[in-house]
């Protein structure tokens, strides 16, 4: 089960963009290097560094003691590889909550349209896959909650399963979105 977030100045730290993004491939491969998130991502080693301290300040990673190959190469892991829940709602009643769940919300919704966008787009390498699925169904609010529940332990298992660094593989995004109905009512 994910780590659930309650303090709004966490809630700032994943906001921005490459920190969650750091996140993200440490939660699709396990522990990484700066040097390999910087290859991974495009940016300098140094940034990488960077943004790994600061998460680990705010406890979401830690080193991964014993899996460097001495005291100097620092590697990085998820404190919960399960990743983190966050309730915007509850967090919004802390101090500071408000304006920390309007940061994170833009940035998510910045990130959201560039996923869709990229979707969307139609330039595809050889080796890419693509699903776009635009379903509707009836639902319960006990019934969505359920669905969300199956979808997030399929995915669950599915990054266990392939979690590492296979040059196989390459890292996928997954979003999802289950909500009412935009522009119906609840009678519809």
């Amino acid at each position: 089960m994910s780590r659930p977030i309650h303090d709004p100045t966490v809630l700032r730290a994943i906001a921005h963009p490459l920190r969650n993004r750091i996140m993200g491939e440490l939660s699709a491969q396990g522990p990484l290097r700066a040097a390999d998130l910087s290859r991974e991502l495009g940016v300098p080693a140094n940034q990488a560094s960077f943004h790994l301290r600061q998460l680990a300040k705010y406890g979401l990673v830690e080193e991964a003691v014993g899996e460097g190959r001495d005291r100097r190469d620092r590697v990085w892991r998820l404190v919960d590889e399960s990743g983190v829940t966050l309730d915007l709602g509850e967090l919004e009643k802390q101090p500071g909550g408000r304006a920390a769940a309007a940061v994170f919300r833009s940035q998510a919704s910045a990130w959201a349209h560039e996923l869709v966008d990229a979707a969307y787009a139609g330039e595809r390498a050889p080796d890419d896959h693509r699903s776009i699925s635009d379903v509707t169904v009836r639902l319960s609010k006990d019934e969505a909650r359920e669905l969300s529940a199956e979808l997030a332990a399929l995915m669950d298992a599915w990054t266990r399963r392939t979690r590492g660094r296979d040059p196989e593989r390459r890292t996928y995004s997954f979003l999802a979105v289950l909500q009412p109905h935009p522009g119906g009512s609840a009678s519809d």
